[in-house]
């Protein structure tokens, strides 16, 4: 049975725990709504591969801008910047990873109280710390503001 959390403003739904298989794949449904932005970041100790299910999504890959859209998929190696925002009304995509990403989530995500996305509410300044405090403690760096 996958898991239904809600991170933040969207749903994740882990379909693959790294517990469940010997190579520590993690497999992860993300919905988001319109505007949904991660600051620009890199995750120092994974690789972290996307395929793109509905809707738009601005990646930003170090200094390169892309679109992405349903069908296409990307690999960004550890290490890489990047950042990516929502600019369709609503995405879904898949993300792989082999190391803390899950662990990350699981640490702030809380169960889903029903079908469809959280609140869209406007983080407070807690909130944000205790994301930057999250990754960090997890191999991922915030490096700067998300992706326009």
């Amino acid at each position: 049975m996958a898991d239904q959390l809600w991170f933040t403003t969207a749903r994740l739904t882990i379909h693959l725990s790294k517990t469940q298989n010997a190579d520590g794949i993690t497999l992860i449904e993300h919905h988001m709504a319109a505007g949904f932005a991660v600051p620009l970041h890199a995750h120092h100790g994974e690789d972290e591969s996307f395929y793109f299910v509905d809707g738009e999504v601005r990646m930003q890959i170090r200094d390169e801008i892309h679109t992405m859209r349903p069908g296409q998929a990307l690999t960004i190696p550890k290490g890489v910047p990047h950042s990516f925002r929502v600019v369709s009304d609503e995405a879904r995509f898949l993300s792989f990873t082999t190391g803390r990403f899950e662990d990350m989530v699981r640490s702030l995500a809380r169960p889903a109280e029903r079908e469809g996305l959280p609140p869209q509410t406007a983080p407070t300044e807690e909130q944000i710390a205790e994301l930057i405090a999250a990754c960090r403690a997890h191999d991922i760096e915030f490096l700067g503001p998300a992706v326009k």
